[in-house]
């Protein structure tokens, strides 16, 4: 194979980024053959800015069917990913995937099941993996610099939306619309990134979860869960799209110092010994090990969307490692989740959730939605950014 054929299903604004970067040939070894979409309006765009080499479908089926494409970019809502993702591979085709990977595990663990049973290259739109910052936590927290993690801390609440952003589409912040709030819609990539970091998923979660504190939707705007760890670490994710301004703060404490990723830098305050250790010998009684704040380097620059495109085709066409597998997008899913259902049950969840528990509260949810659940990608307008 010499190029990789791609084929956007969903021209909104995400779907439309996409497509002029790879028009444009931005993606090495990668080509834009094909678009699907079933907005006229959407359709006579492709063909007035993206050439008539683009072939255009309104039809799902036809155009997963079609000898046009190697592989598919999903940007639909977010109910149809899986159920795209699963039609796709059964076509044998490669999956590239927007975030988040679905609204419940359920759903996803079936679209994970049918990548795995394809052989196909699958990965998820996790562009802040490419994010240097991030990058280099991992890199320290694997290399064992941060010693064993204690405690996480993220509080991401510069999310702000006021109610003019809710009341410009229908399906917004509703059940049946988007299957949830700030959670599914503008945290997936810090609920990746919290646990991606350190390779770590909390055993269980406490989470008190409001739904419409600060405007006038159904779900939920304000967050606030405590984890717990197999290794006894806890952690805290505060999140709300009506506080500003927001803060944007990510604190690991380990036994070896403190790592905060604030305001576009990465702080690491370093025990010259680990705290363990100056607890057994340490005979000063008040007293804390020498610590050092240092201001880590960061290399490079975030490669974004076109970064984990470029990944996705080096993969089919090279064999190289997946930055985000599309596998893993069920664990910030997982995470989001247990949050909702601690709530609705009132209690802690054990993680793996219990899925069938989850998806009938949801449903429940949906059933008591303002806005009719169909299943079919066509019907909600293909949402852009967040």
């Amino acid at each position: 194979m010499g190029k990789v054929r791609i084929g956007i299903i969903g021209l909104g604004n995400m779907g439309t980024g996409h497509a002029k970067y790879l028009v444009n040939n931005e993606v090495k070894g990668a080509e834009l053959t094909a678009i699907c979409e079933t907005r006229p309006d959407r359709l006579q765009w492709a063909k007035e800015n993206l050439g008539e080499s683009v072939q255009l479908f309104d039809n799902l089926d036809e155009f997963l069917a079609s000898d046009a494409i190697d592989g598919v970019l999903i940007a639909t809502p977010h109910y149809d990913h899986p159920d795209v993702a699963i039609k796709a591979f059964q076509n044998g085709l490669h999956v590239l995937c927007e975030k988040p990977a679905g609204v419940y595990t359920k759903q996803v663990r079936q679209m994970n099941e049918s990548a795995k049973a394809s052989g196909k290259v699958f990965s998820m739109m996790y562009n802040q993996r490419t994010n240097p910052l991030y990058t280099k936590l991992k890199d320290l927290v694997s290399s064992g610099e941060l010693g064993e993690i204690r405690r996480t801390n993220w509080i991401i609440t510069n999310w702000y939306r006021s109610q003019s952003y809710y009341n410009s589409g229908g399906w917004r912040a509703t059940w049946a619309g988007e299957g949830g709030g700030v959670l599914i819609n503008q945290d997936p990539h810090q609920l990746d990134l919290w646990q991606w970091t350190i390779d770590m998923m909390p055993k269980r979660v406490r989470a008190f979860c409001y739904f419409g504190k600060h405007r006038d939707i159904e779900v939920e705007d304000d967050v606030t869960a405590f984890v717990e760890y197999e290794n006894g670490a806890t952690g805290i994710f505060v999140t709300t799209t009506g506080e500003a301004p927001g803060t944007n703060r990510f604190e690991l404490s380990g036994d070896r110092g403190k790592i905060v990723i604030e305001d576009g830098k990465l702080t690491f305050w370093r025990l010259r010994v680990s705290e363990r250790e100056f607890n057994e010998t340490y005979q000063g009684g008040f007293g804390q090990p020498e610590c050092w704040k240092c201001e880590i380097p960061i290399e490079g620059k975030e490669k974004g969307h076109m970064g984990i495109t470029q990944n996705w085709v080096d993969a089919i066409l090279h064999g190289t490692p997946l930055i985000a597998p599309g596998e893993e997008g069920i664990k910030g899913l997982m995470l989001s989740n247990a949050m909702l259902l601690s709530t609705w049950t009132d209690n802690w969840v054990d993680l793996p959730i219990d899925e069938d528990l989850f998806h009938q509260h949801l449903q429940a949810k949906i059933n008591q939605s303002k806005v009719k659940k169909d299943t079919t990608y066509q019907t909600l307008e293909v949402k852009g950014s967040h």
